[in-house]
């Protein structure tokens, strides 16, 4: 009897931690995650903007077209000069002369400050160091993480940049793609006729050391593989090493056919805000840990060709 009734208890109790167990609510779903691309693809119509043609150039090489989009909002008289080459056809025939590794890639003329350089005029051969302009009246849409290079950093138009507010100023970051206009020792001595383009890792030690007048948009494939030259610097040693330059021309100046339309996301809207917490804590099936922090330079700036109208 006393068997029987303790085994009637055991079943009661198995039956009610049972009961108990189904009653339980199943665990909670994981958060659905979008990713950067999810929420680029996703993005509005009203979170694209369209190249300026008055701001982009067209480096033609015999591999293709370099498409550079220029800021004169930080660099107003480089670019000024800069356009005004162009125009003329300056840079028509030059070359790309050097190509040193991890650091940059540099075109112009090979001649410069030499007996046969081509002459600037109509563009002027003398122009003031432009390392950075007033933060006001710019749109400086900041990055929520901390930079070793500046109190603070975000992006102007679609350009990655830095920030004092102790003096006012803000200047362009050294990111991969950056362009900048090469000088000798002298801060004035640029002039926008001797450009380079970052090829490697992020050089920051530059920053507001030199004026920076724009960035890569498009093509930087053609240029981050060219042969590295095995002179100082990464200078090419031979004529023949130097790649050729077809030409360089303003896209407004082009036929509009002959034209690569872009359109860039822009750096100031929530589709923005969106992607880049994306990249900041990664939840992608692949990543085990977010890292809760992006570095400016490590913030890509999408471009697409603009959809096709319905």
């Amino acid at each position: 009897m006393r068997r029987s009734c303790l085994a009637l208890a055991m079943l009661l109790c198995i039956v009610t931690w049972s009961s108990s167990l189904a009653a339980d609510p199943a665990p909670a779903s994981k958060p659905k995650f979008r990713t950067a691309q999810q929420i680029i693809d996703a993005a509005p119509a009203s979170a694209w903007r369209d190249l300026d043609p008055a701001d982009t150039l067209y480096l033609e090489l015999a591999s293709g077209r370099v498409i550079i989009e220029l800021a004169p909002q930080f660099a107003p008289q480089h670019v000024a000069n800069i356009r005004t080459l162009a125009h003329d056809h300056w840079f028509d025939g030059l070359s790309i002369n050097r190509a040193q590794d991890d650091f940059v890639v540099q075109w112009g003329d090979p001649d410069a400050g030499e007996k046969d350089a081509r002459p600037l005029a109509p563009a002027k051969d003398h122009l003031p160091a432009e390392f950075s302009v007033d933060v006001a009246g710019l749109h400086f849409h900041a990055l929520a993480d901390s930079d070793g290079y500046a109190p603070r950093v975000g992006f102007v138009d679609g350009f990655p940049a830095g920030m004092d507010p102790a003096t006012g100023k803000a200047w362009l970051a050294h990111c991969y793609g950056t362009v900048g206009a090469g000088r000798d020792m002298a801060a004035d001595s640029s002039t926008g006729a001797e450009l380079y383009v970052v090829i490697g890792q992020a050089p920051r030690q530059l920053d507001l050391n030199i004026t920076t007048v724009g960035r890569v948009v498009k093509g930087m494939e053609l240029l981050s593989v060219l042969p590295r030259g095995s002179g100082p610097l990464g200078f090419y040693e031979k004529p023949g090493q130097r790649v050729p330059i077809k030409s360089i021309r303003l896209a407004s100046e082009v036929p509009a056919a002959e034209r690569t339309p872009l359109q860039v996301l822009r750096t100031d809207t929530p589709t923005w805000d969106a992607q880049v917490e994306a990249r900041r804590n990664r939840r992608d099936d692949w990543y085990l840990r977010p890292a809760g922090h992006i570095d400016l330079c490590n913030v890509p700036i999408p471009v697409r060709a603009p959809p096709k109208a319905k």
